[in-house]
């Protein structure tokens, strides 16, 4: 594999690989297996009623476990999702950040497994847990 990269060099591939949404998401730090993140939670983060919508909760759930795998691998912008599931447990708190505390399950060759629980910052009770699944590609 390409080798593990620490916080800051992830930040930085986020910020140049994906500039539409790198200044959404913060890296709290990398942990033994896995790391966690912050949803820099904004207006248009919102939907009616105030609370953080449900495609910006997954989004959380899928950036984390995507620089989970890469703080292993490697800057390998090609790995992709291939199948994700969440549940949506309770109503975040409004006016809170959401914080996402991913660990990798299984990191193989092809197929990497991870999960991510999402709470509303300074809270205990997550909000939401999520399952993704990312195919890397081979080595060339």
């Amino acid at each position: 594999m390409h080798g593990a990269m620490d916080a800051a060099e992830l930040s930085a591939f986020l910020d140049r690989e994906f500039p539409q949404v790198s200044g959404d998401f913060a890296i709290e730090r990398l942990t033994a297996d896995g790391i966690v993140m912050r949803l820099k939670v904004g207006d248009r983060h919102l939907r009616p009623g105030g609370t953080v919508s449900g495609p910006n909760i997954f989004a959380l759930a899928d950036v984390a476990v995507y620089l989970a795998i890469l703080a292993r691998i490697g800057p390998v912008a090609l790995a992709v999702t291939t199948g994700g599931g969440i549940d949506f447990l309770r109503k975040p708190e409004a006016g809170r950040d959401l914080i996402g505390e991913a660990r990798i399950l299984k990191l193989g060759r092809v197929l990497a497994v991870g999960d991510v629980l999402i709470r509303s910052e300074g809270r205990e009770e997550p909000v939401a847990r999520a399952n993704m699944t990312y195919s890397i590609p081979p080595k060339r």
